[in-house]
């Protein structure tokens, strides 16, 4: 008896976890396909950005850019035009400072430097910062966003923006009004 009375019990108290497990998982957007391009419109590859719970993974793979260390952030407005100072200063809604060895920082549209080899650069990167849409920087707000590989490695704490030199590829995120 004791032994039916335990298997009862045990199947109540799991009967309700599938529809709790499937209550938890995350909602998420459908991943946004970007295309870089350098200022005379040479495509250089894509890159995918997949909304999570905690923030945005980006699966990058790039081409046609010279073997080294670049600068790649979120830049404020999704725009892409001419030499690309269209598309703003960083990413920054939250104010933060620059750089990811600065007290205070960094900031929303900081990320890691990218590193290309024979010409390619594959990588995945993670920015807990941001969100497609939603939290305190979302990347489609009013202006757009737009992604950027600069000429130089960003130094993590030169303000405000890591003197990460020219802007040699970008790609619209999400486009300006």
């Amino acid at each position: 008896m004791k032994s039916v009375l335990l298997t009862v019990a045990a199947l109540m108290m799991a009967a309700p976890l599938p529809a709790l497990a499937q209550s938890a998982a995350p909602a998420t957007a459908e991943p946004v396909g970007v295309t870089l391009r350098s200022p005379d419109g040479t495509s250089h590859g894509t890159i995918r950005i997949t909304e999570t719970p905690n923030g945005v993974l980006l699966d990058g793979d790039l081409t046609g850019l010279a073997d080294g260390e670049y600068g790649f952030h979120f830049h404020e407005k999704g725009l892409c035009e001419g030499n690309f100072d269209s598309a703003g200063g960083h990413h920054n809604p939250t104010g933060k400072k620059h750089g990811f060895e600065t007290e205070g920082g960094p900031h929303p549209g900081d990320m890691a430097n990218i590193y290309v080899k024979d010409g390619v650069a594959r990588f995945q990167q993670f920015n807990p910062m941001v969100h497609l849409a939603s939290g305190d920087a979302p990347l489609n707000d009013a202006d757009g966003t737009s992604i950027m590989v600069h000429g130089s490695p960003d130094d993590h704490h030169s303000q405000p923006s890591g003197n990460a030199g020219a802007r040699m590829a970008c790609g619209v995120v999400f486009a300006a009004p």
